[in-house]
């Protein structure tokens, strides 16, 4: 078998590859490069899930990063747990034709409790005290504790946040080099998510994203050398690349306004009681499911939807079939953003009564997902006095709330989720390749393609 890297950039197009990538554009330019034709819904979960199973949504199960939980009436965004894709994965196939197969998942969605033989993800501690801290899970459950003692404590405010930076990125790739030293594993997995977080605050703008791209092109060539000089062969992908939009679309306010939302006072503050609601949406960037829980309304609903400033089209359960998108879980609508548009989770009316979740950073307890977590309230006097004061009560050991999140979502200018029309935007496969595939690949057909590199003798 060959030794293979597959080195996942996020929001990595054709769009952006160019004179801020001098390394990515002078090693594409010797290999063949595709764009992939994009999931719907082109997001992380649903993208990884489909290239690693090499099955479409309808039948892997990964409808989106969230989605409702219809037994436990609750929306959960950003599970770990593999044992929701509901699809056989690529490392299963290639042990099972080689005994001797390893495989290594550096940083990939779902990630835990999965049959790879090596995994790092993730895992903040939550100490009853209130605190949240940064930790990661690994498999087997010792490697945990030998990487930070080598690489020190994963940073886990640098890979999401208003502090998100390279520090990451740049410690998911000293791991993986690591993992590779003390195992060397066949088929290795590499998440570097950097480039995103520019990508989706400021949109196509290279003037505010050139530096985001140089860093992430360094960081590219630090892995690629590192194992072409092993003799792997690479495979770098992405999972979707990220258009410029201008404009939200506040969805759940439409729908409460309309007499379907129902909400909870909790201290007098507003949380969404999904269970409850005659109907509610899921943002999930330039996509949204709705789940209609009295379905005579769904008519109703699915004409306020459509009729909505920004949305392109909503598609029914027979609609959804045609985008390979068709489960249980998925919403009994689902709405598509236009090119210049995204979705918020927003459902209160008064930010006064917006909950305490709302102005932190809280990717679970939200219903929905929210991008603006990536700022901080330029409104807030003496911010820089105001982070330094609540950092120093964690340091100390006390209950501290880092409620710096603006509740304004016009300051998104990046979006990703629904089809672009230009390939340009769509993800892309770069490779090395005896086989002409042409311009554009199928998703699905990520998995063959990373399955026949395996095979190379």
């Amino acid at each position: 078998m060959k030794k293979t890297v597959v080195l996942d950039v996020v929001a990595l197009s054709q769009r952006v590859i160019g004179e801020h990538t001098p390394f990515l554009k002078k090693w594409s330019e010797k290999r063949q490069t595709s764009a992939i034709q994009p999931v719907l819904p082109a997001v992380t979960c649903s993208s990884q899930s489909t290239y690693l199973t090499g099955k479409w949504p309808e039948e892997n199960g990964i409808v989106g990063n969230g989605w409702y939980f219809k037994d436990e009436c609750e929306i959960k965004f950003w599970r770990q747990s593999n044992h929701l894709v509901q699809s056989s994965k690529i490392w299963d196939a290639l042990k099972a034709e080689n005994p001797g197969f390893t495989c290594a998942n550096m940083f990939w969605w779902y990630n835990m409790y999965s049959s790879v033989d090596f995994a790092v993800t993730p895992r903040p501690l939550y100490p009853s005290d209130g605190r949240k801290l940064p930790d990661i899970h690994s498999q087997p459950m010792g490697l945990r504790d030998r990487l930070q003692k080598e690489l020190g404590q994963f940073p886990l405010f640098s890979f999401w946040g208003p502090n998100a930076n390279i520090a990451s990125s740049k410690w998911i790739a000293d791991a993986s080099m690591k993992v590779d030293e003390w195992h060397d594993p066949t088929l290795t997995l590499i998440y570097l998510p950097h480039l995103d977080y520019a990508l989706q605050k400021f949109g196509i703008n290279f003037d505010k994203i050139s530096k985001s791209l140089n860093e992430v092109d360094v960081l590219c060539e630090q892995l690629i050398t590192y194992y072409e000089e092993k003799g792997a062969e690479v495979i770098l992908l992405s999972e979707y690349g990220i258009t410029s939009v201008n404009q939200p679309i506040h969805i759940n306010r439409a729908l409460r306004k309309a007499g379907y939302i129902e909400v909870k006072d909790e201290l007098g503050l507003e949380t969404l009681d999904a269970g409850t609601c005659r109907a509610f949406a899921v943002a999930d960037h330039q996509l949204a499911h709705i789940y209609v829980n009295d379905k005579k309304d769904l008519a109703k609903v699915k004409a306020l939807v459509a009729a909505l400033p920004g949305v392109e089209k909503v598609l029914d359960s027979a609609e959804q079939k045609d985008f390979k998108l068709n489960h249980d879980r998925t919403g009994d609508l689902v709405a598509v953003a236009d090119k210049d548009f995204w979705f918020t989770y927003y459902y209160w009316l008064d930010d006064n009564v917006a909950p305490d979740y709302a102005r932190t950073v809280d990717i679970h307890r939200k219903p929905g997902y929210d991008p603006v977590e990536m700022f901080a309230n330029p409104d807030i006097k003496f911010l820089k006095g105001k982070l330094g004061w609540t950092l120093l009560k964690k340091k100390l050991g006390f209950r501290y709330l880092m409620d710096v999140i603006p509740l304004k979502a016009e300051l998104v200018k990046g979006s990703h989720g629904r089809i672009p029309e230009s390939t340009k935007d769509w993800p892309v496969l770069i490779r090395s390749s005896d086989k002409e595939e042409g311009e554009n690949v199928d998703p699905t057909s990520v998995y063959s393609i990373i399955h026949d590199v395996v095979n190379r003798k």
